[in-house]
């Protein structure tokens, strides 16, 4: 486990440490190097320390690495794994296109990669249905809502999300989105971030959430909404124990959780 003692990292601990089929045989994050996992995730068993050294993953002989840090630290973490033939499951977001492109790259050999920018089941059918939606609605826009830590915006769901809107229609030959009709933005921003297919996207941070989106489709006549709310982490644990069982299957890099549902 790469960043063992945030907030993810403690969730996934938990879960592993929790799952009869899998064993967490090393923890890592500099910020917590010498803590037992145990007292970090809360749980009673747990009886390995966080090491403050990427090298204790090999030195264990993990199979499979989890990563939830931060876009800085995870383009080295997943080099170096790649580097070591080492699968990946990689929940952490701010990653752009040219990262993806080095990522694939990577992981071109033995070591296989998962990157999803959320876990949770919900959201990977919110996608899909976004995505079938698409190429039918004229206009849409998406409001992303997260806790007041999370350091990127807009979130790379709302970002992923997008794209897949975009693709689907483009696959379709729908084209571009409805034109935006506004001719006076009195406050800067205040229509929020304009995708390169015309799709705005609207970030919220604010105590007392965790990760929330909806899409909002608008028709004549009519407007259609799809909403995902993440209202606790273990939302996102059964996603992430599913990659972990199925990454050393797959080819190369998996982007989102869409092949391993079959969607």
């Amino acid at each position: 486990m790469l960043g063992a003692a945030g907030r993810m990292g403690i969730a996934v601990s938990a879960a592993v440490l929790a799952a009869p089929d899998m064993d967490l045989v090393a923890a890592v994050d500099p910020a917590a190097g010498g803590r037992l996992v145990a007292d970090v995730a809360g749980v009673r068993e747990g009886g390995l320390r966080i090491s403050g050294d990427i090298d204790a993953i090999t030195e264990a002989g993990a199979e499979v690495v989890v990563d939830f840090t931060v876009v800085q630290a995870a383009r080295e973490n997943l080099r170096w794994c790649a580097e070591r033939g080492v699968h990946v499951v990689c929940g952490t977001t701010g990653f752009d296109g040219n990262d993806l492109e080095a990522i694939r790259g990577w992981f071109s050999g033995s070591a296989h990669a998962v990157l999803a920018p959320n876990f949770a089941i919900g959201a990977a059918l919110m996608m899909r249905c976004a995505e079938l939606c698409a190429p039918w609605i004229q206009a849409a826009e998406v409001v992303e809502l997260h806790h007041d830590r999370k350091r990127d915006a807009p979130s790379g769901t709302s970002l992923e999300t997008v794209r897949r809107m975009q693709a689907a229609r483009n696959e379709s030959g729908a084209g571009d989105w409805s034109p935006d009709p506004t001719e006076n933005e009195v406050l800067p921003g205040a229509r929020g971030a304009r995708t390169d297919g015309g799709v705005h996207v609207h970030s919220v941070r604010l105590p007392g959430l965790l990760a929330h989106q909806e899409m909002i489709f608008g028709l004549q006549g009519e407007t259609l909404s799809i909403r995902h709310d993440s209202f606790d982490r273990a939302s996102y644990m059964p996603g992430v124990l599913l990659a972990v069982r199925r990454v050393s299957e797959l080819e190369g890099l998996t982007v989102g959780l869409g092949e391993l549902l079959g969607l």
